[in-house]
């Protein structure tokens, strides 16, 4: 995963080798091996890797790509949980990957907005609120 991730997230952000490993303090070639699986970079160099694309720790090393989505590691904060089913009444379930990270738990009320151009959002009560607050607070 973690070699998969390095080569992706390289390649997304248009960098080759040897930028990579001017940013990190590493030579090219260690770079070159940590891409094809042969070695592994120190907790100290992941972190500089995680930082130089944005992206978290734990999604650097444990990132898996969805066959079906075909998406790279997403941005530090920003979350892919995944696809799921609408059934006949207009019902989804939330993954529990989302439910955690978000803590959401059973017979908690979400809101639902809509965008027609950009889709769909689904955000807690007072979060909504607070986000409301702000923006009236700008618009003064």
């Amino acid at each position: 995963m973690l070699s998969d991730n390095l080569v992706q997230l390289r390649k997304i952000r248009n960098l080759t080798q040897e930028d990579v490993a001017e940013e990190v303090g590493v030579t090219r070639q260690s770079v070159a091996k940590w891409e094809a699986g042969e070695t592994l970079p120190d907790i100290e160099k992941c972190k500089l890797l995680a930082e130089l694309y944005g992206v978290s720790l734990d999604d650097l090393a444990n990132y898996e790509i969805d066959e079906n989505m075909g998406m790279a590691v997403p941005p530090k904060g920003k979350h892919i949980f995944g696809m799921v089913t609408v059934g006949e009444k207009g019902q989804i379930v939330i993954p529990a990957k989302a439910r955690k990270v978000f803590s959401i738990s059973a017979g908690d009320q979400l809101v639902v907005l809509g965008d027609e151009g950009q889709g769909l959002a689904i955000i807690k009560p007072d979060q909504l609120l607070s986000l409301a607050n702000i923006v009236r607070k700008w618009s003064k």
